[in-house]
């Protein structure tokens, strides 16, 4: 389980295969081999380490839900390590498993906010609400206003600026995970008791 707080943007300095190689300077103070990092918002376990370079491992299953395969080397990424019980909770639960990709429509830049539309495809629709929370690329953040097929997010201009958001434009896709809470209630919504 991850916060959707990012901790650091971390560097793509290898891509062999199925093997992604990142550079993060503070999340490989205190990670090992099998822990769960979040890259872009993706659950991913740690293969190797060496130096302040830690690998992990993608299946053609990640790969195709989500927009890791469009990494290059030297692109930056947003990396958070799993929580811990008894941490802090500044974001929402986040799991790292990423509901589906979607396309950025706008940016609207502004001395306060940056507020970022995302096109929503039909099958995640149900599960995003105004002043709910979702996962974009790893961030969590608050919908802030929503007409379907797009939303919109408001991102303060620390997070814009700390973030892979000042890297992306119009058209870019981004990874999308709805809030797990919403999933569980439309799940026991559909039980028959």
């Amino acid at each position: 389980m991850f916060t959707g707080i990012v901790e650091e943007m971390g560097r793509v300095i290898k891509i062999d295969g199925k093997f992604i190689g990142i550079e993060g300077e503070k999340v490989i103070s205190d990670i090992s081999n099998g822990d769960s990092v979040a890259i872009n918002g993706v659950c991913l376990t740690v293969t190797n380490i060496e130096g302040t370079i830690f690998t992990v491992e993608v299946t053609p299953e990640t790969l195709s839900r989500t927009n890791l395969g469009q990494l290059k080397i030297i692109d930056e990424v947003n990396l958070e390590r799993s929580m811990t019980l008894g941490g802090r909770m500044g974001g929402h639960l986040v799991q790292g498993h990423i509901d589906c990709v979607c396309s950025l429509k706008n940016i609207e830049i502004t001395e306060n906010q940056s507020l970022i539309t995302i096109e929503l495809t039909n099958s995640v629709s149900k599960y995003i609400v105004e002043k709910g929370y979702v996962a974009v690329d790893g961030i969590s953040l608050t919908v802030v206003w929503k007409s379907d097929p797009f939303f919109s997010v408001a991102v303060i201009p620390y997070t814009y600026s700390n973030t892979v958001l000042k890297n992306r434009k119009k058209g870019d896709l981004l990874n999308l995970e709805v809030d797990i809470i919403a999933k569980y209630v439309e799940g026991l919504r559909q039980v028959n008791i």
